[in-house]
């Protein structure tokens, strides 16, 4: 297992200092669109930006806490919602799976108003975070454009990885901040620095460089990566030496594979895959098989069937 530490956070440099420079200023504008890729931190560096704000107008000591369980009085965190057994949940409450269409929704921004309209307990002001908000459908968007519109005492921040989906008159109507991608040199410092020293020199630098190679230039993708790998079992990593060769060997595997790995975990592996053996054959029809078996999981195919007619095909290509 690669053994993660907890207390380091997601930095984005040039983003920190501007945001210190509003700070500092205390230049708050009415609204604020942090954009770029998915898992560079944005919504950490949103969340500690807003406790930032509440510590400048408060003295109460439990802001942060508050914040992080979403009590606080004037805090209001909206996320994309969809329905699972007949109720309308956020990803809070449960990861929606792929077949679960997540939507931020009318009711939601008209819940927004409502909050805004009643006065601030703790601050000088509100503020409301909305994630993903690429997600609003047809009717929020609209409804969101209008309460942008009108004077009020609250902060908007949105969050979104798909800025060409927001409406140019939302976008024209707040402060861009943007999220670049880490560069190689920034993940191998951001996963060196997140990995237990401990359990690091275990394993081989390919390893390590898959995940980076992997990321393109995102964080976040290195630690949910590593979090699918600790879930892999070790009948599967002692294995990964591809490409295999003995056809027992594959249907024992391809086994495995089908009954204890989700979809995800099994994408994660076709990958991980792919890339060893591009590093060890240069074969391109291999990694061509292996794409198609991507195509065949998605189009739900027994998955069983499908990674042994793959391995196989790639154990006579290997021959």
């Amino acid at each position: 297992m690669i053994d993660l530490k907890t207390d380091n956070l997601l930095i984005n440099k040039e983003v920190n200092e501007n945001l210190e420079s509003i700070l500092k200023r205390k230049a708050f504008s009415n609204g604020y669109i942090f954009y770029g890729p998915e898992g560079i931190g944005k919504k950490q560096t949103a969340m500690k930006f807003i406790m930032e704000i509440f510590n400048k107008y408060s003295s109460n000591s439990n802001i942060e806490k508050k914040i992080i369980d979403k009590n606080h009085p004037d805090f209001l965190l909206i996320e994309p919602t969809y329905f699972f057994k007949g109720n309308l949940i956020n990803r809070s409450e449960a990861e929606p799976t792929k077949n679960n269409k997540e939507t931020i929704r009318i009711e939601q921004i008209r819940n927004l108003k409502t909050f805004l309209g009643q006065k601030s307990i703790e601050s000088g002001g509100k503020i409301v975070l909305i994630d993903d908000a690429h997600l609003m459908n047809e009717a929020a968007s609209n409804c969101l454009l209008k309460t942008l519109e009108e004077p009020s005492n609250g902060i908007f921040i949105l969050l979104t990885s798909r800025l060409n989906l927001l409406l140019d008159t939302i976008i024209s109507r707040c402060q861009l901040i943007r999220f670049k991608s880490f560069s190689y040199k920034q993940l191998e410092i951001f996963i060196r620095n997140n990995l237990d020293s401990t359990v690091f020199d275990i394993y081989k630098e390919i390893d390590l460089e898959y995940f980076i190679n992997s990321a393109n230039g995102s964080p976040g993708k290195i630690l949910k990566d590593i979090k699918i790998w600790n879930q892999l079992p070790n009948e599967i990593k002692e294995n990964l030496d591809f490409p295999l060769s003995d056809n027992l060997e594959i249907l024992k595997i391809t086994k495995i594979i089908s009954e204890e790995l989700d979809i995800d975990q099994q994408m994660f592996l076709i990958n991980f895959i792919q890339q060893k053996c591009w590093a060890k054959t240069r074969n391109k029809n291999i990694v061509k098989k292996l794409e198609d078996l991507k195509v065949h999981l998605k189009g739900f195919i027994q998955p069983r069937l499908a990674w042994e007619v793959t391995l196989l095909k790639i154990a006579i290509e290997d021959l």
